[in-house]
């Protein structure tokens, strides 16, 4: 088969694969019942690697004005197709990272999910967790790239912040001088450093404290938030062998 229609099977079984996680039915309540934790009515909300915006529909539902980042063209086109109904979200064609310019994004048709700014991310979690062992980047696209503190100054000051970037997530928090209320980032077993340079990022910043979601799941693995120590500890050990899942930060006042 021609290279060029192998590619275009792949995006399209990508897309359905991303649908299939991200939108499938009754997936929209449980996380909105996370997500009101940390956010109100009227209360504005950066989701940074939007994917298909199930965070981002999440964050409008509960009455947000949100501003949804998704670099990939394939995937922007059908974020704003996915959100159109909701008019509090708005959908930004670029990416997050310490300074404005311009990256090369990696691109993987068969898990869109995954496309990445980090070339020795990529190469360590193909060969140090399961589930990227045989994922592919087989393409790329050269991207805008804005940092928090620009969209801070052109938006205002988020109340949450998602950060999803497949391995770049130090990179987006170094781009930020001042504390937000609260935040996510995801962190992967194999990449486990990277996470840690997130938490000293945001020790750099202000007072947190912390707790983890693991994988896909819509509730807290502790019954209380922690202090950095502890998770930093629990990073150092492993994190409990979980494959994969989100970091949450509330800053104390």
């Amino acid at each position: 088969m021609p290279v060029a229609i192998t590619d275009q099977l792949n995006r399209g079984l990508g897309l359905l694969r991303s649908l299939f996680i991200y939108r499938r039915p009754g997936r929209q309540k449980p996380l909105r019942r996370l997500y009101s934790e940390f956010i109100r009515p009227g209360d504005l909300v950066f989701d940074i690697g939007a994917h298909l915006g199930d965070r981002a529909s999440a964050f409008a539902a509960l009455g947000a004005r949100v501003v949804a980042l998704e670099p990939q063209p394939q995937l922007l086109r059908l974020l704003r197709w996915l959100t159109w109904h909701q008019p509090g979200i708005v959908c930004l064609p670029m990416a997050v990272g310490r300074a404005p310019g311009n990256a090369e994004l990696a691109l993987s048709f068969r898990t869109p999910a995954v496309a990445s700014f980090d070339s020795h991310w990529r190469e360590r979690v193909r060969t140090t967790t399961t589930g990227f062992r045989h994922v592919r980047w087989e393409g790329s696209v050269t991207v805008a790239v804005t940092t928090l503190d620009d969209l801070i100054r052109e938006y205002g000051k988020p109340s949450f912040c998602k950060i999803d970037v497949e391995g770049f997530e130090t990179e987006v928090l170094a781009g930020l001088s001042q504390p937000l209320p609260a935040l996510s980032f995801e962190f992967v077993n194999g990449t486990l450093d990277q996470a840690s340079r997130c938490l000293e990022e945001l020790e750099r910043l202000g007072q947190y404290e912390f707790n983890v979601v693991a994988g896909e799941q819509r509730c807290f693995i502790w019954s209380s938030w922690q202090e950095p120590e502890l998770l930093r500890h629990w990073l150092d050990a492993g994190a409990d062998g979980i494959a994969s899942g989100d970091i949450y930060a509330r800053l104390l006042t």
